[in-house]
């Protein structure tokens, strides 16, 4: 055999034991996401509050109890989470946010939200439907993408 074909050989049977473990440690972290699901939903309460400021900010600036802190792993305490202010009933507090919600979130407006822990899962509107987020601006990259799509169909015409 050629060395060539040995290194091929070689790197194929790397990456197919790479595949093999990506596979279970997947399936391992699914099977604990879902249980992490279910305890959330199992804790939610819903409560009205009134959301006074929302940011993207890392969990040690973010003013949450200690207890938060010692709790997350030391890797994902220089990450920046969705932080939300709200005063729920007479108490302003800092809860987390799930990102997939946290755009949809108004300031300044009272709202009813899903809540579990320090942890805010849903929001409706209080008085009528939530406003729809606006749309991200575009980037450089974006809009120069655009005008060469539309250059390319003036062209073809």
């Amino acid at each position: 055999m050629s060395t060539v074909t040995i290194v091929l050989l070689v790197i194929t049977a790397i990456l197919a034991i790479g595949l093999v473990v990506l596979y279970f440690v997947g399936k391992r972290m699914q099977k604990k996401q879902e249980e992490q699901q279910s305890q959330i939903q199992a804790a939610a309460q819903t409560v009205s509050m009134l959301i006074i400021d929302k940011k993207r900010m890392k969990i040690k600036d973010a003013g949450l109890p200690p207890t938060v802190l010692e709790h997350t792993p030391k890797i994902m305490r220089g990450s920046k989470i969705p932080v939300v202010k709200a005063k729920a009933g007479p108490k302003i507090m800092t809860f987390i946010c799930d990102s997939a919600i946290f755009d949809s979130i108004p300031v300044k407006k009272e709202v009813k939200a899903v809540v579990s822990g320090l942890y805010i899962t849903s929001v409706k509107g209080m008085r009528g439907p939530i406003a729809a987020a606006a749309p991200a601006k575009k980037g450089i990259g974006a809009k120069l993408h655009q005008k060469y799509q539309e250059l390319s169909a003036r062209l073809q015409k």
